[in-house]
């Protein structure tokens, strides 16, 4: 099940002046809200109920009551362990602390994200890249750490695939590809140029694509014809895109495993193929050289 607020969340960058007060109500008071009418809601927020109503269309709900049952289950739901406000990193905190708050931060973008995965948007994408001939995967800075990730992972089981550091190489992939194979685009905004760029290419060849981006309508987001969404919760103190890129790691690792199960026994073989077993190799090398001592030890003697 997906999750109320966060939608609402991920989608207020791009919400109207009206639609981002009723939003920003929602967030601060979610168990009042879910027990007062649209109108009500609507006064509260000072937005209008017509307003209300197709803010609650737009993510997905049909009718205002389909909203606000989601809204109450999902308030059921949800136990806080720790606050948002005490899980910011401090200057003061001990090393006790940075722990349990990145700890925590992670487990809360990885939460987030599985109630905005889509299950049929996942299995679709799996199909696509079982269908293709090939994939490139694109990302840029902390996001080309993910896009090498998969990279790896998809070589061990043996399916052609692609990636590269260089932006000029990545405008060459896509530029290369066709509509028999699959751009994996990996941007957490959905708004970085140059993976807009790559994808624009890339439409224009009819090839599918797939965007790993979050949940709101980006550049990105429009052009992919699967979109698998995650969440970060970031910290306020500037630690990098830690968040987003536990949640896209996470992603990655959905994509890769379904695709392993959907073709278990040629995945399997590969697997074992491709294992390097480096204890084994470290003690070859040393038998290797224990001959070689005891060679020389028996020239010696003669």
């Amino acid at each position: 099940m997906q999750s109320v607020i966060l939608k609402f969340r991920e989608y207020l960058p791009q919400s109207s002046s009206t639609e981002r007060g009723a939003i920003e109500y929602l967030m601060q008071r979610p168990e009042e809200v879910a027990t007062m009418s649209i109108r009500e809601f609507s006064k509260n927020a000072f937005a209008s109920p017509s307003t209300i109503t197709r803010l609650c269309r737009k993510l997905g709900y049909a009718k205002y009551r389909d909203f606000q049952q989601a809204l109450m289950y999902e308030n059921a739901l949800k136990k806080e362990t720790i606050s948002e406000q005490n899980c910011e990193i401090h200057r003061s905190d001990t090393m006790e602390q940075l722990v349990d708050k990145l700890i925590f931060k992670s487990i809360m973008s990885l939460e987030d994200t599985k109630r905005l995965i889509e299950l049929e948007v996942l299995d679709k994408s799996v199909e696509l890249l079982m269908s293709s001939k090939r994939i490139a995967f694109f990302g840029v800075g902390a996001s080309q750490l993910v896009a090498k990730d998969a990279y790896l992972k998809f070589l061990r089981v043996n399916k052609p695939c692609m990636v590269s550091e260089d932006f000029h190489v990545q405008l060459v992939q896509a530029r290369n590809m066709t509509s028999e194979d699959v751009g994996v685009i990996i941007s957490y905004s959905g708004l970085t140029s140059e993976m807009v760029e790559c994808a624009e290419i890339m439409k224009d060849a009819n090839v599918p694509l797939i965007a790993i981006t979050c949940f709101h309508e980006s550049p990105l987001s429009r052009l992919a014809d699967y979109n698998l969404y995650v969440s970060a919760t970031e910290f306020e103190f500037r630690t990098g895109k830690l968040g987003s890129r536990i949640s896209q790691l996470a992603v990655v690792d959905m994509l890769y495993v379904a695709y392993v199960q959907k073709n278990y026994d040629a995945c399997m073989n590969s697997l074992k193929k491709t294992f390097i077993a480096k204890a084994k190799n470290i003690k070859d090398k040393e038998r290797g050289n224990d001959a070689g001592f005891r060679e020389t030890d028996n020239r010696k003697a003669e």
